[in-house]
């Protein structure tokens, strides 16, 4: 078994941004040489996740407002009173959705659906440069 760990930095626009990261997930997997294995997908962050979607503009749209339902930005939070930052909104929905993901792939290719796309969210209030952790575990 051989685990490889690779870094990869997304540039965002918060307020829920979506990005499809499924390109260069795929990328490491061909370029680690691992046929079999898993591969794990870490945002660095508690205003971020990951998680996987069919990236389509009709979802891209309906996730933002899905998540303004669940954990509403015009709500008290706590954590706005402690810091004052105006994001516990973002740490919510974060929470809820999970900063990881692992995919299982085979023959040196990710084992999605079809329309199945790894994404990474972010929820927090402003731009942001997301540093996300991939790390990869398998036999050649």
């Amino acid at each position: 078994m051989e685990i490889i760990t690779e870094h990869l930095s997304v540039a965002t626009r918060g307020n829920s941004d979506i990005i499809d990261i499924t390109p260069q997930i795929s990328s490491f997997v061909a370029k680690s040489k691992l046929k079999e294995g898993n591969v794990t997908v870490f945002v660095s962050g508690s205003t971020a996740s990951v998680t996987t979607t069919e990236y389509e503009p009709g979802l891209i749209k309906d996730i933002p407002a899905a998540m303004e339902r669940l954990a509403p930005q015009s709500i008290t939070y706590h954590h706005n009173e402690t810091w004052h930052d105006g994001n516990g909104h973002s740490h919510v929905r974060a929470s809820m959705m999970g900063p990881s993901l692992t995919v299982p792939f085979s023959k040196g290719e990710l084992l999605l659906g079809t329309w199945q796309q790894i994404v990474l969210i972010d929820f927090d209030t402003r731009a942001r440069k997301r540093e996300i952790v991939v790390q990869l575990m398998g036999n050649t």
